[in-house]
């Protein structure tokens, strides 16, 4: 199977098998069955791409309640390093955090289930990122967690003058405190 199961249970890295020769290279992305034989079941909805320069870190976003997201992230240019962190109050690994280099040359995708906190950073001089979405967005459901928050401890690999974030990115609450707002926005 190509997927590896992380050390956060629900959160999978799928390493496609890539057909390369001298005409480039073919690889299958998503395929259904495969996907729902590792579990992997309910329906994508909705299909995001950005684009970034170095040092643009976006996140670490979640939508909350019906409007909770899934998402099958992947790089198609550049190198990013993503992360995931645990928000589910009932998991054995709450607030536990999980990153990993996605990249054109290695095609790695991760799926983050729903109950997670998710962000990049762009470590290439740019890089598009590319990632479905099993729920639709929803501003009114949307939450937060600051970057660089001292409980999570995320090691970003870029210095932190050299990041580039939206002022609302700026402007998320702690860990502790994005409990908080949730129950704000509920």
């Amino acid at each position: 199977m190509p997927f590896l199961q992380t050390p956060i249970p629900d959160l999978v890295l799928f390493e496609p098998k890539v057909w390369q020769d001298d005409r480039g290279y073919f690889y299958e992305a998503f395929n259904h069955t495969v996907f729902a034989e590792a579990g992997i079941t309910r329906p994508f909805v909705q299909d995001n791409q950005a684009q970034s320069v170095r040092g643009v870190l976006r996140g670490l976003h979640y939508q909350i309640g019906e409007y909770a997201q899934a998402k099958l992230v992947r790089v198609l240019a550049g190198e990013v390093l993503d992360v995931a962190v645990d928000i589910r109050e009932d998991s054995k690994t709450y607030g536990e955090v999980y990153s990993v280099i996605l990249s054109a040359e290695n095609k790695r995708q991760l799926y983050v289930p729903r109950g997670f906190a998710h962000g990049y950073i762009v470590l290439s001089e740019t890089a598009e990122f590319f990632y479905k979405c099993d729920n639709y967005y929803a501003k009114s459901q949307e939450g937060g967690i600051i970057f660089n928050d001292a409980t999570l401890a995320i090691d970003w690999g870029l210095p932190e003058d050299q990041l580039i974030l939206s002022e609302k990115d700026l402007e998320l609450p702690t860990f502790g405190k994005h409990r908080i707002s949730l129950l704000h926005n509920a």
